[in-house]
Formats: structure tokens, sequence, C-alpha cells
């Protein structure tokens, strides 16, 4: 079993900035893939930001130069950095993970969501 815990969220103003942890453990031969997805009230759950195992990051357009994703050197650890938060970006947060397992067996694993809430 993987398990995916996120933190970090919270109640944050227009402009502020909050940063996401999300740590990975369990059965896990290799994290193939991370990303952090969000869901709005109303709304599909969308793509935010990816990293690949070689430090590839790719970024959804209403993100884009003010998120930041990145892993620690064991790479079971993902962060989100946020800047200039607009009320738009308000959504449960969740972190995602492609991984393999000591068995070489492929999943895919959602954390639990973490709330970020920006007031205006």
């Amino acid at each position: 079993q993987v398990q995916l815990v996120e933190s970090g969220g919270g109640l944050v103003q227009t402009g502020g900035s909050l940063r996401l942890s999300c740590a990975a453990s369990g059965n896990i031969f290799v994290i193939k893939e991370m990303g952090w997805y969000r869901q709005a009230p109303g709304k599909q759950r969308e793509l935010v930001a990816r990293i690949t195992n070689d430090g590839s990051t790719s970024y959804a357009e209403s993100v884009n130069r003010r998120f930041t994703i990145s892993r620690d050197s064991t790479k079971t650890t993902m962060f989100l950095q946020m800047n200039n938060l607009t009320p738009e970006d308000t959504a449960v947060y969740y972190c995602n993970a492609d991984v393999l397992t000591r068995q070489v067996q492929g999943g895919n694993y959602w954390g639990q969501g973490t709330q970020v809430t920006v007031s205006s």
C-alpha cells in the first residue's frame, strides 16, 4: 500500500503565499511522476502541476509563473509553492503519484486533499 499525505493548506489573503507538501510512504520502489490537482466547489478536478522522476515540470496555464512544483532529494516528498494567490485558486488540493511498488506493479494514488482558501 502507498500513502500520500498532504499538508500546508489554509486561509490566506489575495496576493499571499502558501506552501503545500505531500509525503509519500509505503510500498514504493520508485515514484515515476507526482502531481498536484485541485477541485473547486462545483467544478471538475484539474491538473495544477506535475513533476517527473527526472525533474521535468509542467504547469496549468492558470498557475504558470505563480506556482512552483519541486521535490526533496529523496524524491518522496513533493512541494507546491504558491505565490500571488487569488480567490480563483480556492480549492481542495490533492497530491497524486504514479508509483512502481517493490513487486514492480504500477499504481496511481491520491492523497486525502488539503483545503486552500484565498479571501478577497
